[in-house]
């Protein structure tokens, strides 16, 4: 008996709960008006202030305003400037982003403050953005897609409103593993009141009190140059590890290694390896330190036992992955091997992409992969990488 018009349910009604609010914010979005910039005014004079503030510290430092406390003041500089890349690197991105090791609550609690001192969002935020882009690079949901140029991917995506599929899209990733961590919910909720003690104040008022530099220059310089210094690397990984260099784990990934990026990010330049292997802690193939500073920071409290669980990949995966899609420019390309470069992945770009044994990942991804052991630091490291 065919039921009464007025007694179907409503499509949304068949489908499951978590869907069901994803396939309402696609139906608005089939109605809403085309995609149109709304610039964010505020951010654009912050960041105006932000580049003035750097020039005024280069004229500080060529006028000689600090020579009696110079080397003092550089070390303190160099060591924010360590802990505010620490932060995102070894935080943020390897550590909450892809979960590519594990850490106890004392190097969480050290990558948190870190993280706070960078002020590029709380970890949730970052997190969010981050897998996000890993799902839907260089697509509309991609909150810096580089297709859309150089400019935005760098800096010009926080400058306007995002794009409503990134939004539409990101609901579909699951973010209760933060959820769970109590030292990341601790950071969201009371994030406006350490922003301002963590990154502005300490930096700022330590060469004041301690060593009795200028607060002028304690602002502009440890303060102001420091952060937008670590904000514009950061950004280069976005930009410029996505348009110049090399392909040579997967061609198709838009992702490249691009070594300057590696050297002033600690590591985050081997961008094509990571994309196509986000799970691995070193994101990267490197085995040594000089590259990847990061990896040496994950390492040391590996060994101290803060740091566990180390994922990365193993050569012989690497290698079939290289030969069957990379650009000819790696050191494992034989191009005259026979092998048929169909283009096929068993690894779509995209898959596993935060996780250990994340269900997108294919079989062979998870049976080839190794989990290092801390005992198993000191031996894996290669000196000729």
């Amino acid at each position: 008996m065919t039921p009464e018009p007025s007694k179907v349910p409503p499509a949304t009604g068949l489908l499951p709960a978590k869907l069901a609010p994803v396939s309402a914010m696609q139906d608005n979005m089939a109605k809403a008006k085309p995609y149109e910039w709304k610039i964010v005014w505020t951010k654009v004079f912050v960041f105006i202030y932000l580049h003035y503030a750097i020039t005024r510290a280069a004229y500080l430092f060529l006028t000689g305003q600090i020579y009696p406390h110079f080397y003092t003041t550089w070390l303190w500089v160099a060591l924010i400037n360590a802990l505010t890349v620490f932060g995102v690197t070894a935080g943020s991105h390897r550590l909450w982003s892809h979960r590519a090791y594990k850490a106890k609550w004392q190097l969480r609690t050290l990558l948190m403050l870190c993280q706070t001192l960078s002020f590029q969002n709380h970890i949730y935020d970052w997190v969010r953005d981050h897998r996000v882009h890993h799902k839907f690079t260089d697509t509309d949901a991609d909150p810096h897609n580089s297709k859309r140029g150089f400019f935005f991917a760098h800096m010009g995506w926080l400058l306007i409103r995002k794009h409503p599929e990134v939004g539409i899209k990101g609901a579909t990733i699951d973010f209760s593993d933060l959820e769970r961590d109590p030292i990341v919910m601790f950071q969201k909720k009371y994030y406006l009141i350490l922003v301002p003690v963590v990154a502005f104040a300490i930096p700022t008022l330590v060469p004041t009190l301690l060593w009795g530099e200028s607060i002028y220059f304690g602002w502009y310089v440890t303060t102001i140059t420091r952060y937008v210094l670590a904000l514009h690397a950061t950004w280069l990984v976005n930009s410029a590890a996505h348009i110049y260099g090399t392909r040579p784990i997967d061609k198709s990934l838009s992702p490249t290694e691009n070594a300057f990026v590696a050297y002033i990010t600690f590591g985050e330049g081997w961008h094509n390896y990571h994309h196509v292997f986000p799970w691995d802690y070193k994101a990267a193939e490197l085995g040594n330190y000089k590259r990847n500073l990061t990896t040496a920071f994950i390492d040391f409290f590996s060994r101290v036992g803060w740091a566990y669980d180390l994922k990365t990949v193993s050569k012989e995966m690497v290698e079939k992955r290289v030969r069957r899609t990379g650009d000819g420019s790696h050191p494992y390309s034989h191009p005259d091997d026979g092998h048929h470069h169909d283009g096929h992945h068993d690894h779509q770009h995209g898959d596993g992409v935060w996780g250990w044994g994340d269900e997108a990942m294919s079989r062979e991804d998870i049976l080839d992969a190794t989990t290092i052991k801390p005992a198993q630091v000191r031996r894996r490291l290669s000196p000729k990488a």
